[in-house]
């Protein structure tokens, strides 16, 4: 039997748990003020742009473009050992200038990665308890999401 470590912990808190609760059923969440429409990550107690309190997860169509990327060649935690080399990620979603996400990208060779290439949300269960987003080339996925 071999011995296969555990992805980490993620501990959801009241302002992050929609997202997990979202991955977990294949959507992606993303904050937004319901007051001024701003949406918002990572997740706060107030909008940055009205100071409003009334905040809420809501799905978002998962379309991003690559803004930057790194390939890992050394794990952070045992639990990805076996996944190196890997690709670390920021992306701008499309639902706002400027709204990033940091995640992996996946199927898609190191050399076909440019900034700016077109992107869709895809989920990885690492665990039964733990679901990611993750984001693969629009292309392999085809022009529907």
């Amino acid at each position: 039997m071999t011995d296969h470590p555990s992805p980490p912990a993620v501990v959801p808190s009241p302002l992050t748990a929609f997202f997990w609760e979202g991955a977990a059923a294949g959507e992606l969440r993303i904050q937004r003020c319901q007051a001024c429409g701003t949406f918002i990550h990572l997740p706060r107690p107030v909008c940055r742009r009205c100071h409003s309190f009334d905040l809420r997860g809501e799905v978002v169509s998962g379309r991003a473009t690559l803004y930057a990327h790194t390939v890992t060649m050394k794990a952070f935690h045992p639990f990805f050992v076996s996944r190196l080399p890997y690709v670390v990620a920021t992306v701008e979603l499309a639902e706002q200038a400027g709204l990033m996400l940091m995640t992996n990208v996946v199927d898609v060779a190191e050399a076909d990665l440019h900034t700016g290439m077109d992107l869709v949300v895809t989920f990885e269960a690492l665990s039964p308890e733990l679901t990611i987003p993750v984001f693969t080339a629009a292309s392999s996925i085809g022009a529907s999401r």
